[in-house]
């Protein structure tokens, strides 16, 4: 047992180590570029799916092997690792770092549920509708991270609310027997999460552990001010939530509900924040990190090809968010809550409970103490209207954009949007400036000095540098792929699917992919298929969009499991919910998007992306890598 015991712990060391030697035989008994280029694509694939070193890690083994095996120069692979999106994330990142950092997202979130009311199936829609919005912008796991806090104030409010109702004529809080949610019921001031999309599950298990992220202890914001690094008092913005942090799992058994339809309002309104954090990260270009890894690797492979830009997938894709929200809605009602939709979607206040009026109250007061709008809060807003309606304006395809004003068209991208705005947020102070006007010290924040919106600091602490390298090293392999002839030979294999119509394809690719990514980091899953999907759709005539599109969608359908992606393993931290109950509402949530894309991308991408011809394009980079 403890030969077997230091083998288990040694295990990503023997990966690391045994992988590469066990396939070196594969490039010796074959000389060729195809072979090497194989052997690198196999040895960094297991890197990823094992997860034996940290994704960026592996990312990298391809800017080291490619020219040990004479695949690609040092320069070539080093020019793959930074591309144009990478500027647009970087651009991105600013933005919603000013978001993060002066609490744009929680004034957003309690307004929605506000207007909700505390009616189960109306606080259901808004904390989806409210996630989805918030996900389109920023990741996955920032917005999980961010609104399970306030969702498990909510549902403590209910509690409480419950409590004072029936345990009035109770002497304590024992006869009154009281919902047991593992945290104090005093509620004390506790701080938000914040992690990067390209946290592992792994890493986040370990950090659910090492720093009690599922206990008492909680996890400092990162994004402090400048006002919190220098004890002052802060703008009333910038006050952290008080919010809840979640139970220990260890203690889910010991966790006790007044009544069957309370445990499953906690486990709905969870288990929704995951979905709605997928769902809203599918409608934009920037939602995930998957579909960046898809444009670049598509304008990469094929540079001719002008179609696919943030508007036309925003006119793609917002549909398909839009129909999953309320479907994944019913569906989740459904499967928790019943069909008694009259009484938990009612918002006549003469239906409303003591229960529900007490907790409207609290959230009430929670808004109240963020105060008016700030001076940062209204620049980060506007910019980020401003950054919106520029990427749509670029190039909306049925007139002329902005880009056309210019003299040499084409030149300004997306990222030219996105990095410019990002710049100016280092320039703007975080002051109001008062032109002349002067300081009585009234309604001033004094501790912000000249500080802008946001610092560099700020900035560092949010950008995910692990995803820009995987993605590079995604590039890397895709570019070995292609010059070395090993695509080409991929595609070849695959032509015994050419009696398949393309529509059998495009959904056995999608169902692959879903099964894979519950097991496999999305953006492993989708640097593994993007070269071989390109090669099959070449092969076999098809317009690669229209595999392309809807693989790098349903990679995202990862919503079964814990481990299926970090907004999931922070929900299940939580521990209103079982695997059971995530494998039953997750499969669900899964066939609707997968029903969902399979139809839009035979409706309306059809006529968007022009699907039923195959492209002058594809036919030009098919000639490319046969030469």
């Amino acid at each position: 047992m403890g030969l077997m015991g230091d083998l288990l712990r040694a295990r990503n060391l023997l990966l690391v180590v045994f992988v590469p030697l066990l396939l070196l035989p594969l490039p010796i008994l074959h000389p060729s570029s195809e072979a090497a280029c194989a052997y690198v694509l196999i040895v960094t694939a297991v890197y990823w799916v094992s997860e034996a070193v940290p994704l960026g890690a592996a990312a990298l083994v391809p800017a080291f092997l490619y020219p040990f095996f004479g695949v690609l120069r040092s320069s070539e692979v080093a020019a793959e690792y930074f591309k144009n999106t990478t500027l647009l994330l970087a651009g991105v990142i600013c933005v919603a770092t000013a978001v993060e950092k002066w609490n744009l997202h929680k004034r957003i979130a309690l307004r929605m549920v506000l207007m909700a009311g505390a009616k189960p199936g109306t606080l259901l829609l808004c904390f989806m509708s409210c996630t989805t919005l918030l996900s389109m912008w920023l990741s996955n796991t920032s917005t999980t991270a961010m609104v399970m806090p306030i969702v498990e104030a909510v549902l403590q409010e209910l509690v409480s609310a419950d409590e004072e109702q029936l345990g009035a004529g109770s002497t304590s809080t024992e006869e009154a027997q009281p919902i047991s949610l593992g945290v104090n019921h005093s509620q004390p001031s506790l701080e938000l999460i914040f992690v990067n999309e390209d946290t592992s599950t792994a890493d986040l298990t370990s950090l659910m552990h090492n720093k009690k992220l599922n206990g008492v202890p909680t996890i400092t914001n990162p994004l402090q001010t400048a006002s919190q690094r220098q004890g002052k008092k802060q703008h009333p913005s910038q006050e952290k939530p008080r919010v809840l942090t979640p139970s220990p799992r260890n203690q889910e058994r010991n966790r006790k509900y007044r009544s069957h339809h309370d445990q499953m309002i906690c486990k709905c309104l969870s288990l929704s924040i995951s979905y709605s954090a997928t769902i809203g990260g599918l409608a934009t270009v920037i939602g995930t990190s998957t579909s960046l890894i898809f444009l670049e690797h598509f304008n990469n492979q094929y540079p001719a090809a002008e179609v696919v830009n943030f508007g036309t997938w925003f006119l793609f894709s917002f549909p398909i968010s839009l129909i999953m929200l309320v479907l994944s809605w019913l569906w989740m009602h459904w499967l928790f809550l019943g069909c008694n939709f009259k009484e938990t979607c009612s918002l006549s206040k003469k239906k409303k409970t003591k229960r529900e009026q007490l907790s409207e109250k609290r959230i009430q007061e929670e808004y109240e103490k963020l105060g008016d709008i700030s001076y940062p809060e209204m620049v980060t807003g506007f910019f980020f209207i401003l950054m919106t309606v520029l990427w749509f304006t670029r190039e909306p395809g049925f007139v002329a954009g902005w880009d056309s004003f210019f003299e040499k068209k084409g030149y300004c991208t997306d990222a030219t949007v996105s990095v410019f705005l990002g710049f100016l947020l280092f320039l703007i102070p975080a002051k109001k400036p008062c032109f002349g006007k002067k300081n009585n010290g009234e309604n001033q924040e004094p501790s912000l000095g000249t500080e802008p919106i946001i610092t560099w600091k700020d900035f560092q602490k949010t950008m995910p540098w692990e995803i820009v390298i995987l993605v590079g090293g995604g590039y890397a392999l895709a570019s070995g792929s292609k010059s070395s002839g090993l695509s080409t030979w991929i595609g070849n294999q695959m032509l015994s699917l050419s009696s398949l119509p393309p529509w059998a394809v495009t959904l056995l690719a999608c169902i692959l992919v879903s099964i894979v990514t519950e097991f496999v980091s999305n953006p492993a899953t989708i640097t593994i298929f993007l070269p071989i999907l390109c090669s099959l759709s070449e092969s076999l005539h098809i317009n690669p969009l229209y595999t392309l599109i809807p693989v790098t969608m349903c990679i995202s359908f990862a919503v079964m499991l814990p481990v299926g992606n970090p907004p999931n393993a922070i929900v299940f931290s939580y521990g209103h919910c079982q695997i059971k109950d995530m494998v039953k509402a997750g499969l669900g949530v899964n066939v609707i998007g997968l029903v969902i894309v399979m139809v839009a991308i035979n409706t309306w991408g059809i006529s968007l992306f022009h699907l039923d011809i195959y492209p002058t394009w594809a036919k030009a980079s098919n000639i490319t890598n046969q030469a």
